[in-house]
């Protein structure tokens, strides 16, 4: 079964064909990255345009790097929640164009629901339930995957998600637009113990996180230090940073997963291409004699091979949309497995 996926949620215009679920014959990603980098994060109404002038190539390439045509296709698989919604709206809009005059089935997909499933593609033997961190620019979750298509979520944050932290951090620092993979560079070479940072709480909530006062310790450290006339490594503050917000992921995924009997471990989003959560994660889970899985950096952040996937098991489990479908800007996964 061929499944042509669409994916426009943020500032990433992306098609892909997968066949089965598992086999991704194209995966096409048109960034726009260096045009946001100029106001150092997305602009909703710049996303949204280029996403309308970029989506009929991005689709018409990544069907003709998988050399089929729409004849070819079983059915249409779109992100419809969460995102900005004039981004979301350019990609649905698009889908529900080539279902309609191609007569095929239309695939709703929860963008999140299809981080967790980019698992599947780099490991097909991954089968639920797991437990899995979600961490990205717009969500910090640890799920439970009870089934392809039932989550349930047991941890989740209060204010900034991860993602949305490092490029806070990075901008202060004085790194560029995304600055994820520059605090990542940085803190390899940084002393990550140099500066010792909070690991805020969340009272009567076990699981989740809080990330707000941890960005503006660093703000502040930062800040204080020029006010003063000092100098800072920002090498080291990076380092001492990164280490903090792995350490606070791992310690309340790894204390999730004991409470809850898993001994399987997934972990999906944006942040996941980060070496220090990866490495952070693999070792807590060694330790333990758990398995974690990974995506493959290429299925990280956000790709429409992931909407193909769980496209898949969303048709599979009878889920449909008619010439109606929305986008939606806000939608727990929780909501779409009721």
């Amino acid at each position: 079964m061929k499944i042509l996926a669409i994916e426009s949620s943020c500032d990433e215009t992306a098609c892909a064909i997968v066949e089965d679920g598992v086999n991704v014959l194209s995966n096409i990603v048109a960034t726009q990255i260096a045009e946001h980098r100029l106001y150092g994060g997305v602009v909703p109404e710049i996303a949204s345009r280029r996403h309308a002038e970029s989506i009929y190539q991005v689709v018409q390439s990544a069907l003709d790097e998988a050399g089929c045509t729409l004849n070819d296709v079983d059915a249409i698989a779109v992100t419809y929640a969460p995102g900005l919604i004039g981004a979301l709206l350019v990609g649905i809009s698009f889908a529900k164009g080539l279902a309609l005059s191609a007569d095929k089935p239309l695939i709703p997909v929860h963008h999140i629901a299809g981080h967790i499933a980019a698992n599947y593609i780099s490991h097909p033997d991954l089968k639920p339930p797991y437990l899995c961190l979600v961490v990205s620019g717009g969500h910090s979750h640890i799920v439970e995957v009870l089934e392809h298509t039932r989550y349930r979520v047991v941890g989740r944050t209060h204010d900034d998600a991860a993602g949305e932290c490092f490029d806070k951090v990075a901008r202060t620092l004085g790194y560029e637009y995304p600055g994820g993979k520059f605090i990542d560079k940085a803190a390899k070479i940084g002393d990550a113990h140099a500066y010792k940072f909070p690991h805020p709480k969340v009272d009567g909530c076990e699981y989740d996180f809080s990330f707000s006062g941890l960005k503006t310790a660093v703000i502040n450290l930062v800040h204080n230090a020029a006010q003063k006339g000092e100098s800072i490594v920002r090498e080291d503050v990076a380092a001492s940073f990164q280490r903090t917000v792995c350490e606070i992921l791992m310690v309340k995924t790894m204390a999730a997963a004991e409470a809850l009997g898993y001994k399987t471990i997934g972990l999906a989003g944006g942040v996941s291409a980060n070496s220090g959560v990866r490495d952070a994660l693999q070792r807590a889970c060694d330790k333990r004699g758990m398995k974690l899985y990974m995506p493959e950096l290429k299925y990280c952040g956000d790709n429409a091979a992931m909407i193909g996937c769980q496209g898949y098991f969303d048709y599979l489990a009878g889920k449909r949309a008619d010439q109606s479908l929305n986008g939606i800007a806000t939608l727990s996964l929780e909501k779409i497995s009721e």
